[in-house]
């Protein structure tokens, strides 16, 4: 028996779980609501980074919950912003409405191991060059 009746549903919230299950993991001292925030806020950063059609393709991997955050308040008329440092990239994150957590590199980090382990390799490896040569090494390899 499904929890909402509905399979769509059901799998989102499994698989998005899955995801923050493993920033949990990456971030001990981090909430299920802290995670939630936190994944959110650097998605919408990343989002904003990226040329539209590759962040469309991005949104393509991400369960329908996330891609439903991902997409919140965008403007592809506006993308990419565009990107000077790594410490911009970190502001852009904190300043996300609903950020709760206090958030540096290595926490923007475990985001980015998360999603180097759910969406394709190739994938991956397009939205790290996309990014300044700065902000890349947020996304370790």
């Amino acid at each position: 028996m499904s929890d909402t009746g509905l399979d769509v549903f059901d799998k989102t919230l499994q698989k998005t779980h899955i995801w923050l299950d493993e920033l949990m993991q990456e971030r001990p001292n981090c909430s299920k609501q802290e995670a939630w925030h936190t994944l959110c806020a650097t998605l919408r950063t990343l989002r904003d980074k990226l040329p539209a059609d590759l962040a469309a393709h991005f949104a393509a991997q991400l369960p329908l919950l996330l891609r439903g955050a991902f997409y919140e308040q965008y403007d592809p008329a506006q993308q990419p912003m565009p990107l000077r440092s790594q410490e911009e990239f970190l502001q852009q994150v904190k300043s996300t409405p609903g950020m709760i957590e206090r958030v540096d590199a290595d926490t923007v980090s475990a985001v980015l191991r998360v999603v180097s382990r759910q969406v394709d390799p190739g994938l991956t490896d397009k939205l790290r060059q996309a990014l300044s040569e700065e902000t890349r090494s947020l996304w370790a390899a």
